[in-house]
């Protein structure tokens, strides 16, 4: 009987191994299968982060340009200023001396060509006077008592603020209206 039994599973163990190969290879395709899956994942995962970085620095490299004048464009600034200063600053008698118009004339004339090549460039003037206070435009300097304007509107400019297209190069100094 015993016999018998080793028999029987020395024959269930030669059916196994003949069957093994089999299931190896069945498992062994499984595997394989299952990393070309996995490979495939990565990649995709790759060439759309690539893409992903491409598409930033292609924003970037555009917003660099876009850009790129800023420093300049707020050293321009204090020349303007020091411009409109100069113009404020002439007497009221002095249209009668002829060196002197031709003087003042001639600053006129700068800073108008300062404001178009400003224009030129997307540089724009912030509004101030009379605009509610835009804390991403407007610094408060001040606050002044008035009985005409409402709190937080602006009644005084004391600095011009600019933009560059859509980004602020210098904020406007203003006075803001404080209730009676």
């Amino acid at each position: 009987m015993q016999d018998k039994l080793h028999d029987e599973a020395d024959e269930i163990r030669t059916e196994t191994a003949a069957d093994a190969p089999e299931l190896q290879e069945h498992d062994r395709v499984a595997e394989l299968e299952r990393q070309l899956e996995e490979a495939n994942s990565k990649a995709l995962y790759a060439a759309a982060e690539a893409q992903n970085v491409r598409r930033r620095l292609e924003g970037e490299k555009t917003q660099a340009a876009a850009y790129a004048s800023t420093g300049f464009a707020r050293d321009m600034l204090a020349v303007k200023d020091n411009l409109e200063r100069a113009l404020a600053h002439v007497p009221e008698n002095a249209s009668g001396d002829e060196q002197l118009r031709n003087f003042v004339d001639g600053i006129a004339a700068t800073l108008r060509e300062l404001e178009a090549v400003f224009a030129r460039n997307g540089v724009t003037r912030v509004e101030a006077k009379g605009q509610p206070l835009d804390p991403n435009k407007h610094q408060a300097m001040i606050e002044i008592p008035s009985a005409d304007a409402e709190p937080g509107m602006i009644v005084e400019e004391m600095q011009s603020g600019y933009m560059l297209k859509d980004r602020l190069l210098r904020p406007a100094l203003v006075g803001v209206a404080r209730g009676a």
